[in-house]
């Protein structure tokens, strides 16, 4: 069978070891999506060292380690925030196939596969000295089926057999091993030999004017951001193939023309009542543009079914947690399983008042103490507050202020 051209080819002149490493994620993505998966998240791995190497506008941060690196915020602003979204993915995916235990599915080989082909794009159209990618080039997943030679990729003799999650971990260990340490190439800039010295000039050269022209790509950043909030929920317990929640939900009584919408996700408790929903917003787009919209399906929903949802907002990658029942809007890292949404939907009814909670006076002897229990507990239940800060003199100081009245500062006695 004739060689398949890989969605990578135009990598390999300028950058053959992403591409060694794409191509082989690319061939596996049916065989073997653990493996693929792995070989994606070390492409992403090879092409920001690079960067890191090459780019002398990047800081290199506390660590080297891949997720310290990506989420440095120099690096972050020089890829922008849909290309930052696909490289957590890819180092989620990565990190998943060789700590995880729970099975890899082909989509999810096909989803790191994709979207490394899309931050690939991000690096040859910013950096490359030579001939660069089209704009209209698309990624084509017909590239990935069973029975295709892959180019980059060296025939096989029969079926592959995945590798075990031992294999991998050691695979991980040697290239590890074999890597350039990026802290101590970089940590004395001055020492830096003249052949690096002379590509990063050249590089920051290329980069300024390939940057002065209109990067037109399709990044697909709904995809990804959908594909995210997906993965996460299924982290957090929701199920393999969404069990348990609903996308594009229909509701009624929204304040428009129609006043039809859609929740993009509704999470379900066992009891047929919406325990949570979550507004998703476009990557470039800070998620909370999303609070009043989440707060209006939450009302009807709650009008719907008696029940008023824990509501969630996200781009993808940054998510906000908003019980409006208590507490004001706070970021998170992901979604919350089943049971501790239950938990915060049963504590509205169930929590005790702090007003009429007893303070035990063997502790407590003092008037400016209870006043400052008291006020603490003011603070949480009607200001809304999340945290409080308590301040009180010690020690000496405590002492002396005792010694006065509070009044008139006149002589006291405690």
């Amino acid at each position: 069978m004739a060689a398949q051209a890989s969605n990578f080819h135009w990598l390999e002149a300028e950058w053959p070891d992403l591409f060694e490493s794409a191509s082989k994620a690319e061939a596996l993505a049916h065989a073997d999506a653990r493996t693929a998966c792995f070989h994606a998240r070390r492409g992403l791995e090879v092409m920001v060292h690079w960067l890191y190497k090459h780019d002398a506008t990047l800081r290199l941060p506390y660590q080297d380690n891949l997720s310290a690196l990506i989420h440095e915020p120099t690096f972050k602003t020089t890829i922008g925030a849909a290309v930052f979204a696909k490289t957590v993915l890819i180092n989620r995916l990565g990190n998943s196939a060789v700590h995880g235990h729970r099975p890899v599915q082909q989509f999810d080989a096909l989803t790191a596969v994709r979207e490394l082909f899309h931050v690939a794009y991000w690096l040859a159209h910013t950096y490359a000295r030579g001939a660069k990618p089209p704009p209209g080039l698309a990624f084509d997943p017909d590239r990935l089926k069973p029975g295709l030679q892959t180019l980059g990729v060296p025939p096989s003799g029969g079926p592959t057999r995945p590798q075990t999650l031992e294999q991998l971990q050691r695979l991980e260990t040697d290239l590890r091993e074999r890597d350039e340490k990026l802290s101590a190439l970089l940590a004395d800039k001055t020492a830096l030999d003249g052949e690096l010295t002379r590509l990063r000039v050249e590089i920051a050269e290329a980069k300024k004017a390939n940057t002065a022209q209109p990067d037109t790509h399709n990044y697909s950043e709904a995809e990804t951001r959908d594909y995210f909030i997906d993965l996460l929920l299924k982290e957090a317990g929701w199920g393999l193939t969404r069990e348990g929640y609903d996308t594009e939900y229909p509701v009624t009584g929204m304040p428009n023309e129609s006043g039809d919408g859609f929740v993009d996700y509704v999470l379900w408790g066992d009891d047929g009542l919406p325990l949570a929903l979550n507004e998703a917003k476009r990557t470039k787009r800070d998620p909370r543009v999303g609070q009043q919209q989440a707060k209006l399906y939450a009302d009807c929903l709650e009008k719907q079914f008696g029940r008023r949802p824990i509501i969630f907002y996200s781009h993808g990658y940054e998510h906000w947690i908003w019980d409006d029942t208590n507490y004001p809007p706070r970021p998170v890292q992901g979604f919350y399983k089943k049971a501790e949404l239950e938990l915060l939907i049963q504590r509205r009814t169930t929590r005790k008042k702090l007003a009429d909670a007893k303070i035990n006076e063997a502790i407590i002897d003092r008037y400016y103490q209870t006043r400052g229990v008291r006020r603490i507990g003011e603070a949480f239940e009607i200001d809304r507050d999340r945290k409080t800060l308590l301040v009180q003199a010690t020690g000496g100081a405590r002492r002396a202020w005792q010694s006065r009245c509070p009044i008139c500062s006149c002589a006291a006695t405690g």
